[in-house]
């Protein structure tokens, strides 16, 4: 499944639950519409967008976490694929872009706390760090939200950064990729494609 991923030396990812504006983001920062399954969950591979000439390439990577209809033995295989892509390829990926709703994300994870599980996004934020791989919450949706530092303050609580957010620009990036609102975000990735000696790539961003 996972196997299509064109033979390029830097990398960024877009990973995140299902229904967070990935594929939306997508076609933002790439200017082409991305295929996406009608249904969560019927997307098991990754998107490759490939600059074919450029050592580089944009992943978006298959949602996972709850999706209506789709039993839960396969989220959690699409999940473990996941995780696997991201540990094989870490040393070409520069930047891991975890993608949440930032309408539902602090209500959905203090759910997952409160049932004594580790919530998808935390966990994924602190696997990245942990593989090596420098993350970049993309809070998406911020055009529907009023409350928006204390929003984006409590989530930098739930992982784990100390607030206010605004100190953490180059970790929490707040948008709304359905309205082309995306600056935090492609400054957050130049910043650290900088930090790995790739100028050449801050074009794409």
């Amino acid at each position: 499944m996972f196997d299509s991923r064109p033979d390029r030396s830097a990398e960024v990812v877009l990973v995140g639950r299902s229904n967070v504006g990935k594929s939306t983001l997508m076609r933002e920062l790439t200017g082409h519409t991305v295929s996406t399954g009608s249904k969560p969950g019927v997307t098991r591979s990754p998107n490759h967008y490939d600059w074919v000439a450029e050592d580089f390439v944009l992943t978006d990577l298959p949602g996972f976490g709850f999706m209506e209809g789709v039993p839960e033995e396969r989220r959690e295989a699409i999940k473990t694929d996941v995780v696997r892509y991201v540990e094989n390829y870490a040393e070409s990926i520069l930047a891991g872009v975890v993608v949440v709703d930032g309408k539902s994300a602090i209500d959905i994870i203090d759910r997952h706390s409160e049932r004594g599980e580790i919530p998808h996004d935390v966990e994924l934020f602190h696997f990245l760090r942990d593989v090596g791989i420098p993350p970049v919450v993309a809070v998406n949706k911020m055009d529907k939200v009023d409350d928006r530092d204390d929003r984006l303050d409590a989530l930098c609580d739930r992982l784990g950064l100390v607030p206010p957010w605004q100190q953490w620009d180059e970790t929490i990036a707040p948008i709304s990729a359905k309205r082309g609102q995306i600056t935090p975000l492609t400054d957050a990735v130049r910043h650290h494609l900088h930090e790995a000696k790739r100028d050449d790539l801050l074009g794409f961003f």
